[in-house]
């Protein structure tokens, strides 16, 4: 009732062996130690396509016989009971049976190469109508052997490699129809089921098309020793039983494509591909015609043979095939079978005859019916029918013969069946190289219609025509945003990620941070592309993205918002990012919904490629992941900011005026103060010499008002300096005392 699959895995280095239970007979289940199927490979009595087994002859036909019995036993009761076995396309990976997926690979590749084996065997088959040939100088039709014995031998080798698909149709799993509502449905693993199902659809396609019919005509007449009996009735065969097995051989193309089609999509994979298959099917059409215009006009002509024969009284049917020499009367008929002939069959320069061979008096003019020359035979009627096919039969002039009448309907039909299917798809194909540029040309002349009538200037339509241009040398015209949208999100992730990674860890404030928060900045950031001397963002609007800077110049500009004499320049280039108030605004909990205003005017000096982080998505990655509330972020977003740059080079360049103001000050000071020191020592020295006591006391009243209005000029001059200097407002940040709490690891 019910059989232990085993799936075996490593966990923690130790081998744990789990068992699932699948409704199944017990009938079907194979010891593993004596033969039978085994993991990923057969086993036939003893001899094993994964192993070398052991070879005793009676235990293998013994327990061949069993097996058998028990698998036959097996599909009675399953076609009685009408139990479907359906497991998961997962579950049949694991299975103990080796049952094919109809979606694996191995089986898609080797779907392709039944597809290329049955065009070619279909190209094979009208060379069996080149075998007859005419004998002008034995006057007799006969057969070419060697092409005989060729022929036949590939036409075999093929109809055998398409065994191997049948005998993979009786192991390959189905999905059921019940299963389809939802998903991929489940697959049908049943050996009585699956082969049901073949049976009742495609076998008896599959077994009328690999039928050895032309082979056995051709080896009746090879093994025949009185050839010249067989050679009419071969001809005669080989153009109804070729013809004939030509619709199951064509049929069977139904199922392999509908294969490929479910696995695949299509059979090519690429425009040039596809095209090249749908001429190949046309080439294999004129292939096809022109074989047959040959067999018939060898039919045409043996039948003019055959009527002047009767005509002349002294003839017999026979002596008109090669290997009835030893036929009463032949040599009396081949003294004047050359004149009879040439009267009632022979065709002028001019193409004109006693018999009215209609469309096949090209092939008795170039005496193609009787060339042995394979090559030039074949390619001359190749020729033929491509030129016919292609032109619908329009310079086909035929007589009253009614099979020549319906072989030239046909080939007007199928021409024009082929011109409109065939050459149809294969335009398709090959326009869906071109789709692209001409979708460009279209939105660019929309694009140029659209400035004229709005009287765009000059300037504004080089920059919407270079920004276009740019975008189509990036993309090729490939929207990639809603491309990488369809996918699902781990498929979509590893995508970015490929894409985004390493440019992103270029970016010095993101170099060293840990993969998770990577793989959610990359999976958020979107392309960007600027033309130049575009402007990103002007000083004082809205910052509503973070831009990340992958190829190309920028110009950063800031004014300090408009203050007069206050003018900042700085360049950002790969690797260098912009908008960073929209990180700080990101990383401060208390930020309203309000964005930031830009403090700088950024524009693009050269064509710029970039990723941008949006304001929302910014958001989102600093409240989920507190990693990035860290002090080395800060530090790295502070040193790399050109509003922090030009914030700290305004105050060191304070600081230092402040600095040298100081110093020149105390310098003055002290030369103040030895002035001061010498006029002193002067004055003891007038005092020491007698002079008057008025005298000094008017010196030292000079010497101090001097002093003190040095002084006073000195703390004017520093106010006055320390008023033109104004220092920016410091950049706001957020409390980063979240970093005592989520510290780096």
């Amino acid at each position: 009732m019910f059989d232990s699959g085993y799936k075996s895995e490593y966990t923690g280095g130790q081998r744990e062996k789990f068992v699932r239970l699948e409704d199944m007979d017990s009938t079907m289940a194979l010891n593993t130690n004596t033969g039978g199927m085994k993991k990923r490979g057969f086993s036939f009595g003893g001899f094993s396509l994964n192993g070398v087994g052991k070879n005793y002859p009676s235990q293998n036909f013994k327990f061949g016989m069993k097996k058998g019995s028990e698998g036959l036993i097996t599909i009675g009761r399953t076609i009685r009971t009408e139990v479907s076995r359906a497991v998961f396309p997962e579950d049949l990976r694991v299975s103990e049976q080796k049952i094919f997926d109809p979606q694996d690979r191995s089986l898609l590749l080797w779907n392709r190469l039944f597809v290329i084996s049955c065009i070619v065997a279909v190209s094979v088959d009208p060379l069996f109508f080149y075998l007859p040939v005419f004998n002008y100088k034995m006057v007799c039709l006969g057969m070419d052997t060697n092409l005989a014995a060729t022929i036949t031998a590939a036409r075999t080798l093929l109809d055998a490699f398409y065994l191997l698909r049948m005998a993979l149709q009786f192991c390959t799993a189905y999905v059921a129809p019940s299963s389809r509502v939802f998903g991929r449905g489940e697959l049908v693993i049943d050996p009585a089921q699956i082969a049901a199902r073949y049976l009742r659809r495609y076998f008896v396609v599959d077994f009328l098309s690999v039928l050895p019919l032309p082979q056995i005509v051709v080896w009746k007449y090879l093994t025949n020793k009185r050839k010249g009996s067989e050679v009419l009735a071969t001809k005669q065969a080989l153009l109804i039983l070729v013809f004939l097995q030509y619709i199951p051989r064509f049929l069977r193309f139904i199922p392999l494509t509908s294969d490929l089609k479910k696995t695949a999509g299509a059979f090519a994979e690429s425009a040039w591909a596809g095209a090249a298959y749908y001429l190949l099917w046309y080439m294999l059409a004129s292939h096809i015609a022109g074989s047959f215009w040959y067999l018939l006009a060898v039919e045409r002509k043996d039948t003019c043979w055959q009527k002047a024969c009767k005509e002349s009284g002294k003839c017999d049917i026979s002596f008109l095939y090669c290997g009835n020499k030893v036929l009463p009367g032949f040599h009396e008929w081949r003294r004047i079978s050359d004149a009879v002939l040439s009267n009632y069959c022979n065709v002028d320069d001019n193409g004109d005859s006693p018999f009215n061979y209609g469309i096949y008096t090209q092939a008795m003019l170039s005496d193609i019916v009787a060339s042995r020359i394979f090559i030039a035979k074949f390619f001359y009627c190749l020729w033929w029918g491509l030129q016919n096919l292609s032109t619908l039969g329009q310079g086909l002039e035929t007589s009253t013969y009614p099979l020549e009448v319906l072989f030239s309907i046909a080939i007007a039909i199928f021409g024009l069946i082929l011109f409109a299917l065939l050459i149809g798809n294969m335009q398709t194909y090959l326009q869906s190289i071109t789709v692209r540029l001409e979708e460009m040309r279209i939105k660019k002349r929309d694009s140029e219609q659209w400035m004229h009538h709005r009287l765009l200037p000059q300037d504004l339509r080089e920059r919407v025509r270079r920004y276009d241009q740019y975008k189509w040398l990036e993309t090729r015209g490939v929207d990639e945003e809603s491309l990488v949208q369809s996918l699902p999100k781990d498929l979509r992730r590893d995508i970015k990620r490929h894409l985004c990674l390493n440019l992103v860890r270029r970016v010095p404030l993101f170099a060293n941070m840990d993969e998770r928060l990577l793989d959610a900045i990359c999976e958020r950031l979107k392309p960007s592309l600027y033309t130049e001397k575009s402007y990103i963002v002007r000083e004082g609007d809205p910052v509503d993205e973070m831009l990340f800077i992958i190829r190309g110049r920028l110009e950063s500009v800031t004014t300090d918002g408009g203050r007069s004499g206050f003018f900042n320049r700085g360049f950002l280039k790969e690797g260098d990012f912009c908008g960073e108030e929209l990180l700080t605004w990101a990383l401060d909990p208390k930020a309203g919904t309000s964005l930031p205003s830009s403090t700088r005017t950024v524009k693009a000096i050269t064509e710029v490629e970039a990723f941008a982080l949006e304001a929302e998505e910014l958001k989102f990655v600093a409240s989920q992941f507190r990693r990035l509330h860290s002090r080395q972020v800060q530090h790295t977003f502070r040193f790399y900011s050109q509003q922090w740059r030009t914030w700290a080079a305004i105050l060191i360049q304070a600081s230092w005026r402040r600095y040298a103001r100081r110093k020149a000050a105390e310098l003055r000071m002290q030369e103040e103060a030895a002035e001061y020191e010498e006029e002193e020592d002067d004055y003891d020295d007038g005092r020491s010499l007698g002079k008057q006591s008025s005298l000094s006391g008017l010196h030292a009243t000079l010497f101090a008002s001097r002093f003190a209005a040095n002084a006073l000029r000195a703390r004017k001059l520093r106010n006055s300096e320390s008023g033109s200097l104004l220092i920016p407002q410091k950049p706001p940040e957020p409390d980063f005392n979240a970093d005592r709490v989520y510290t780096d690891e």
